[in-house]
């Protein structure tokens, strides 16, 4: 049940609420008169837990103390220090620690997985993506086409949504994975979508994708620390992620990839590197590359130590609060910010994103209904009265109350500085 949608009620809603605890552990940045931002915008960048200084410091400690030594002696253990984010991220995705890797960022990773499982054929060549999907994604699968000798405009085949709708369906999907049929070599879907915030059912699109004989891969950006994942037990053949969004790694953070057990004995062309090889004969320095088991195998360079040691942080956060309560804290917020925007705004403001609660995760999208520039003056209002979200073309705002460190309140502070436009 929301609270009611005065501001007494959101602050007795946060002082109820025992995940509230959380917000305490970031830092937020300034606002108007001194008090903290009402910041709406982990979908784009998280705030920074208060723990990441002490575990940075830790690594530059580490670095002064053992220089060289960390990563073959000591207790820096630099060598392996990747393969300890393994289990907390198999944690937030459904998947085996042996099928999960932190390494690199998402474009490189989607790009290093492709050479494995896009492998096309005289008769099977064609990739399925939404119509509109975060052009990273489109940039790369365009130029894999490229790379092998294909004509986007051929083999990039792109599902939009209906006329009207700005939401994807699933059976729309369905029905171009059977139309496109044996011609099809690889599905590629968002876990949320960046612009809309939908979540699609991730478990159908994968056993459609397979059903055609395709191979089926995810871009987890929004989703990763966001929704429930279970990639191993839909069978998802391959996916990527960043971790700067909901898993408040830093800016630029180190990415991550995970591939299916299924796949980890199979002889893979892969673009190796030497952190790829098997750890026992790694430093043998030897002619022949002999793949680490699993999505360890998929490395290519030694991991950032600087870079992964705020997502070490940040992860035990998650760990200790605990997915399945985030999500229900989650989807709590984002309803109690629907009902006000239906109540208060409902005549100014129309929302994109689904209206499920398992349809998407911690972000309403919305424009103004009376068109692109208006919806840009709210958007700039929101700006000047310290509501941070995030604008994206053409004509959308994004809010995403994380349930980590946002709260009740500032969902109310955001629709009232709209109330004030």
């Amino acid at each position: 049940m929301s609270p009611g949608l005065t501001l007494d009620a959101a602050r007795e809603a946060d002082a109820a609420d025992p995940m509230s605890c959380w917000r305490g552990e970031f830092h937020f940045p300034d606002g108007p008169g001194g008090r903290p931002a009402t910041y709406l915008c982990g979908n784009s960048l998280g705030l920074q837990p208060r723990q990441v200084v002490a575990e940075v410091a830790r690594v530059l400690a580490d670095w002064q103390r053992l220089a060289v030594l960390g990563h073959h002696g000591g207790d820096a253990h630099w060598l392996t220090y990747q393969d300890t984010l393994a289990p907390p991220l198999g944690r937030l995705l459904g998947a085996a620690p042996e099928e999960v890797t932190a390494m690199a960022s998402l474009t490189i990773n989607l790009h290093l997985l492709m050479a494995s499982f896009y492998r096309p054929t005289r008769g099977r060549y064609a990739i399925l993506v939404e119509a509109g999907a975060f052009p990273s994604d489109r940039y790369a699968m365009a130029a894999q086409l490229r790379h092998h000798g294909l004509d986007p405009e051929v083999a990039l085949v792109q599902v939009a949504p209906r006329a009207g709708e700005d939401c994807l369906r699933e059976e729309d999907v369905e029905a171009a994975i059977g139309r496109e049929g044996d011609r099809l070599a690889l599905v590629l879907m968002p876990g949320v979508q960046y612009l809309t915030g939908q979540a699609p059912d991730l478990g159908r699109l994968c056993r459609a994708a397979h059903a055609a004989g395709a191979r089926f891969g995810l871009d987890l950006a929004h989703a990763i620390g966001n929704v429930p994942l279970s990639l191993h037990d839909w069978g998802v053949d391959f996916a990527v992620w960043c971790s700067y969004k909901y898993l408040n790694g830093g800016p630029g953070a180190t990415a991550g990839l995970f591939v299916h057990s299924r796949h980890h004995d199979a002889d893979l062309p892969r673009l190796a590197g030497w952190y790829g090889n098997e750890l026992k004969t790694r430093f043998r320095f030897a002619e022949g590359f002999v793949p680490e088991r699993g999505a360890a195998g998929w490395q290519v360079s030694n991991g950032p130590i600087l870079g992964m040691a705020p997502l070490t942080a940040s992860l035990a956060q998650f760990d200790a609060a605990g997915l399945d309560a985030l999500v229900a804290r989650s989807r709590r917020l984002t309803g109690y910010l629907e009902a006000l925007l239906d109540a208060r705004l409902g005549e100014v403001v129309e929302v994109l994103t689904p209206r499920e609660p398992q349809r998407r995760g911690a972000q309403l999208s919305l424009r103004s209904r009376k068109g692109r520039d208006a919806s840009r003056a709210l958007f700039d209002r929101l700006i000047a009265a310290g509501v941070v979200c995030d604008w994206r073309e053409p004509g959308i705002i994004r809010l995403a109350p994380a349930p980590l460190y946002n709260s009740f309140e500032d969902c109310w502070r955001c629709v009232e500085a709209m109330r004030q436009a």
